[in-house]
């Protein structure tokens, strides 16, 4: 084999190693992630809402954030898995759940696979990521999904 030949052999080798472990990295299966086009769909026109849960810093959550969605503090910090737990303590373990954060891409998100391990491990069987392969920005407001902000200060 020629050494260009080998070469490109070794880095096809070594891009499929990195996909896979890039998925591995992943708690969830990939049927559990949702397209932003689909959760404001869901949530523009259904009855039946699912319980959002933004697992995100604090700042990102009070500048802006998706319509209805309850703040759990960071997956990344023990006192935001704790803020989790608390704020699904009350509901039942088949809630439709959807997580997000949107800080960053989301290959690189800090947050939500902490938080999705947290809710497996409590039991709860109907979890769901939301897909922000670049950030909230790009993947949500400025297609003009549903969001709150807090009131302007006057």
């Amino acid at each position: 084999m020629s050494y260009p030949a080998l070469m490109r052999s070794l880095l096809v080798l070594f891009a499929a190693l990195l996909a896979f472990g890039q998925e591995a990295n992943n708690p969830w299966p990939a049927s559990a992630l949702l397209d932003p086009a689909d959760l404001a769909k869901t949530l523009q026109s259904s009855d039946k809402k699912p319980t959002v849960i933004c697992v995100a810093f604090p700042v990102l959550y009070r500048n802006k954030h998706i319509a209805q969605a309850i703040y759990a503090g960071p997956g990344n910090r023990p006192e935001g898995i704790e803020a989790l737990k608390k704020a699904v303590a009350n509901i039942p373990k088949d809630t439709d759940i959807v997580l997000y954060c949107g800080c960053c891409p989301m290959t690189q998100c800090p947050n939500i696979r902490p938080a999705y391990r947290a809710l497996h491990e409590l039991g709860f069987t109907h979890v769901r990521v939301l897909n922000i392969p670049t950030n909230m920005s790009a993947d949500w407001y400025s297609k003009g999904y549903p969001s709150e902000s807090p009131n302007p200060q006057p």
